[in-house]
């Protein structure tokens, strides 16, 4: 690897260490939250009279609010900086979460599960944006590749709580109310972060940027240090125009052929293993093996994407992902375990497609628009989770599981084409390099051999 950039080549530290620690705390809530609703539907759903269309409303409405808020967040990080929105982001899930505890009915719970939806969607590029610009190009796929498996650690402790909470009457109330508390923890520990340095630079704002490189860096660390980025004041617009635009309809594509399935089977786990066999507290718990196992996935996709490449994981992670939702389409009445081992097989196989939904658009665009391009990617993908989440409880109803696994299956081949056709390898480069649209894959390749 050369050593021309200090600072991108820099050893990673406590405070890299830190910082990726409380970005991820977004990624934990998105978990948690998608996932507490799963269970909590099991209690919601009779009290309310809900029908199955009502169910994938409030199962989607999450999903719709990330949408909203995801461009709306990366567009006011671009504007007014990382650091002054990294935690009033936050305070919005805090309350809305304590507000759900005293919901009345399916119209005030859509609605505050929207605007806990919003909230997250705007940490997104808010955290990884900030995280991506501190970080050393060596560490940089694997911090933001943690994002997702902090997801999944969001969603195993939603599981275990609802499974609590499920057994006392009204616990429904007390599950929707609990994401306030890690909230809470992640504003206290965000508090004093420093805002981007590279940000700062692209606002001319030079003296504020060295002062914040000292500080986490040491005496002599200067904006001279940071590598070259695109030096054109690029705006907005340019995510839809030329070599940006391109790589905006991939990773758009990518990314929704890889959580449409994913959140469905995260909205409606318990009720999907019901149906192929695993009932009762059982489905409760394998859906949280299951999650393990998501989690266990993305591990393995964070220890490969520097030794295979982005481009090389992509693929591998959509094909036999696909595989293991084709083969439970194809045997839906085989045996329990024969289920949950397929269903383990594709939560492992997925984790490369989940950790590169954060490391792709924070590589493949500049610091004017890196946040832009993170919200505008996690907005368009969760048209197609929502849509996707909302015809699960139909599909199941009209379908069958069979059916309903085997359209998953296909979304999943679907991003193993556009991978195949599209995926740019981006190992070991700067996010000079990786974000110009000429960017050179073999010379990046040479270099983190």
């Amino acid at each position: 690897m050369t050593t021309g950039h200090p600072l991108d080549d820099a050893p990673l530290s406590a405070f890299h260490k830190r910082l990726a620690l409380y970005a991820s705390g977004g990624p934990f809530l998105d978990g948690y939250v998608l996932s507490i609703i799963g269970v909590a539907l099991v209690q919601i759903s009779p009290a309310f009279n809900m029908s199955t269309a009502q169910e994938g409303l409030v199962g989607a409405s999450a999903l719709i609010g990330i949408f909203l808020g995801a461009f709306v967040g990366g567009w006011l990080t671009d504007k007014f900086g990382r650091q002054v929105l990294f935690t009033i982001d936050l305070a919005l899930i805090i309350a809305c979460s304590i507000a759900q505890f005293f919901v009345g009915d399916v119209l005030w719970l859509v609605v505050l599960r929207l605007l806990i939806g919003m909230a997250v969607g705007a940490d997104y590029p808010i955290a990884t944006s900030l995280l991506a610009e501190f970080s050393p190009r060596k560490w940089r796929g694997p911090l933001l590749g943690a994002f997702v498996a902090m997801w999944f650690v969001g969603a195993v402790a939603a599981y275990i709580v609802g499974e609590i909470l499920v057994h006392f009457d009204g616990g429904w109330r007390w599950m929707l109310a609990s994401p306030a508390v890690p909230a809470i923890l992640i504003v206290l520990a965000r508090l004093g972060t420093p805002e981007s340095p590279r940000w700062l630079l692209k606002k001319g704002r030079v003296e504020e940027a060295n002062a914040v490189l000292v500080k986490v860096f040491g005496p002599g660390a200067s904006v001279e240090d940071l590598p070259e980025e695109v030096s054109e004041n690029l705006r907005i617009g340019a995510l839809i125009r030329g070599g940006y635009g391109k790589r905006m309809v991939f990773i758009t594509i990518f990314w929704t052929c890889s959580i449409v399935p994913l959140f469905a089977v995260y909205a409606f786990g318990p009720k999907i293993l019901g149906a192929l066999g695993l009932t009762g507290a059982l489905a409760n718990y394998g859906s949280a093996f299951i999650t393990l196992m998501f989690l266990v996935g993305c591990i393995v996709g964070l220890v490969l994407v520097n030794r295979m490449g982005r481009r090389t994981l992509i693929i591998h992670s959509f094909a036999w992902a696909g595989l293991a939702l084709l083969l439970l389409g194809l045997f839906p009445n085989a045996s329990a375990w024969i289920v949950l081992a397929l269903f383990a097989g594709y939560a492992v196989t997925i984790g490369g497609t989940q950790i590169l939904q954060w490391i792709y658009p924070n590589e493949l665009f500049p610091t004017e628009i890196r946040g832009s391009a993170v919200g505008l990617a996690s907005s368009l993908s969760r048209i197609g989770a929502a849509v996707g989440t909302y015809l699960v409880p139909v599909s199941l109803a009209h379908l069958g599981t069979g059916a309903t696994m085997i359209v998953g299956a296909v979304v999943t081949f679907i991003g193993a084409g556009v991978s195949i056709m599209w995926a740019p390898e981006t190992r070991g480069m700067t996010l000079g390099e990786s974000c110009a649209v000429n960017n050179t894959p073999a010379s990046a390749v040479k270099r983190a051999a």
